[in-house]
């Protein structure tokens, strides 16, 4: 490497994250800001990274994608059976974080998890196309599997299988939704003076927000 890591500065000048121009909901700050990051045309503005703890009590994380939003929380989808899946039954507690770097912008999410209904998942199935249905039942999720070939050969099975009937949900398969007690904001700003902006859930049920020194 020619040029060290230490070295890499980016010095962020877009905007600024003040009080009075934000939501008192987090919920509607983060529609807003979803939405400017889809007409910026992002790449994957829904890809987020979902951290899990394990029954051991190490971390690990992975990007996922953001498939539903609302005031009940965050939704995507996943094998139950995967080891992000695995975690979640043992440590239902996990954080979220989107990086929307054209727009110098990350937020941050931590919140309880538990699975969809079965009819939201079922909903969600039956939209995604006929290949990636197929795939959800092929793939072991994190499981070894001896090589592709033998990965493909699975998915051909399951491609003749359903060749001439409905594909159904795999019962391993399906959505989880994260209901936030914590979001942070966070803008970037000029000299490393970044905009941090945190809403916490009260024991009242209210959202109280904060600064936070960057």
């Amino acid at each position: 490497m020619n040029r060290s890591i230490a070295d890499l500065r980016q010095d962020y000048t877009l905007y600024g994250l003040v009080e009075e121009n934000c939501s008192a909901n987090p919920f509607d700050q983060f529609e807003l800001w979803l939405s400017q990051a889809l007409n910026a045309q992002i790449l994957e503005p829904n890809a987020m990274t979902l951290a899990t703890v394990n029954a051991k009590g190490h971390p690990s994380a992975r990007i996922v994608l953001l498939k539903g939003f609302d005031y009940n929380g965050f939704v995507f989808h996943t094998n139950y059976n995967s080891a992000k899946g695995q975690d979640i039954a043992n440590h239902p507690w996990v954080s979220l974080v989107f990086w929307w770097g054209d727009l110098e912008r990350q937020v941050r999410v931590e919140g309880k998890i538990e699975k969809a209904s079965p009819d939201d998942s079922n909903g969600y199935f039956a939209s995604r196309p006929i290949a990636s249905q197929i795939g959800a039942w092929a793939s072991n999720q994190s499981q070894v599997v001896s090589s592709r070939e033998q990965l493909e050969k699975q998915f051909a099975y399951f491609q003749e299988k359903f060749k001439n009937e409905p594909i159904t949900r795999p019962p391993h398969w399906g959505g989880y939704r994260v209901i936030p007690s914590l979001f942070e904001f966070w803008q970037g700003r000029r000299s490393r003076l970044h905009d941090r902006l945190v809403y916490s859930l009260t024991p009242e049920n209210e959202w109280l927000r904060e600064r936070l020194s960057p």
